[in-house]
């Protein structure tokens, strides 16, 4: 069987995603990507969208906020990796910098990478310190964080070893 999506008017996207939204958050590109697989053209679905954010089903500042709030605290990503992934679910830059940037303590964050660098560090399988080194700040890297600041921590934890 194909995998065909189902075409939907204006009034059934509505619905849908009223529906959706009761269940969880959703950011105003997620509605209207989700739009544009239905088929609602994009003048429609531009209207949609505009009573799902005055019904505040949607509403991006609060989606924003609790989106880092989430990639901070349960998936332990750095503010690189949650702008990048905010920018491709449509969040505006100026919303980033309202809602997301005064979240981003240096602080608590560096704490983080602390500890997620230390709870990686026994997993690498590494020949030298340089190689364990190299390996634990591409993981940091990996998850988002400021290069100067994964290497900080990294040198921490080295030399703690």
């Amino acid at each position: 069987m194909g995998n065909t999506i189902k075409t939907k008017s204006a009034d059934e996207a509505l619905q849908s995603l009223m529906r959706l939204c009761a269940r969880g958050e959703r950011s105003s590109g997620d509605a209207l990507r989700l739009m544009q697989r239905w088929g609602v053209p994009r003048a429609e679905a531009d209207k949609v969208l505009a009573r799902l954010e005055r019904d505040r089903f949607i509403d991006d500042r609060r989606y924003t906020e609790l989106y880092v709030r989430e990639k901070i605290n349960l998936s332990g990503w750095g503010t690189y990796k949650i702008k990048m992934s905010l920018r491709r679910k449509g969040i505006s830059q100026a919303i980033i910098e309202e809602v997301a940037e005064p979240m981003f303590s240096p602080v608590d964050l560096k704490e983080r990478l602390v500890e997620l660098l230390s709870r990686k560090l026994p997993t690498i399988k590494a020949k030298s310190n340089y190689d364990a080194r190299t390996k634990l700040i591409r993981f940091g890297a990996s998850r988002g964080f400021e290069l100067d600041m994964v290497i900080e921590c990294v040198n921490r934890i080295i030399s703690e070893e």
